[in-house]
């Protein structure tokens, strides 16, 4: 019974970030863009970043596909701003382990990241669960090389 309780609560998570996402938006200025797309089911996440001393000021996305591709996005544009590049790819590492099952989130306070740890369970939606956070380790590459002599 709790763990019912637990599961609708996910949901519920996850429905709300897909109905009403957060950071969902271009940015009129940004330093990095990124697109990602999943050819298996089709969807699309378009990240833009805007950093102010190392650390992100401002993240926009834009997207479509399923609830949980467009979630996830949503719950990772909560998770990384104001967040530097290293403290980033640190959390893109927790959420590939987390999704492979390596990582135990019940010992942690991840926030909305939780709702996310149930799709562990079916294997064929962990990719939807990824992308964006793959399209952010794709930007977060793409703009240190471009910075890197700057």
């Amino acid at each position: 019974m709790a763990f019912e309780a637990l599961d609708d609560l996910y949901r519920e998570v996850i429905l709300d970030h897909f109905k009403n996402p957060r950071n969902h938006a271009p940015l009129s200025a940004f330093d990095v863009e990124q697109e990602g797309y999943n050819p298996l089911c089709g969807d699309q996440i378009k990240l833009q970043l805007q950093f102010e001393n190392g650390r992100v000021v401002k993240i926009g996305f834009m997207g479509k596909g399923c609830s949980i591709s467009q979630a996830s996005a949503s719950i990772l544009t909560e998770e990384i701003q104001g967040k530097s590049i290293s403290e980033i790819e640190e959390e893109i590492q927790f959420f590939k382990s987390m999704m492979q099952g390596e990582a135990n989130v019940e010992d942690q306070d991840v926030g909305d990241l939780e709702a996310l740890s149930g799709v562990r369970k079916f294997p064929v939606r962990i990719k939807c669960a990824l992308l964006g956070w793959t399209t952010l380790e794709e930007a977060l590459t793409f703009y240190q090389e471009k910075t890197k002599g700057a």
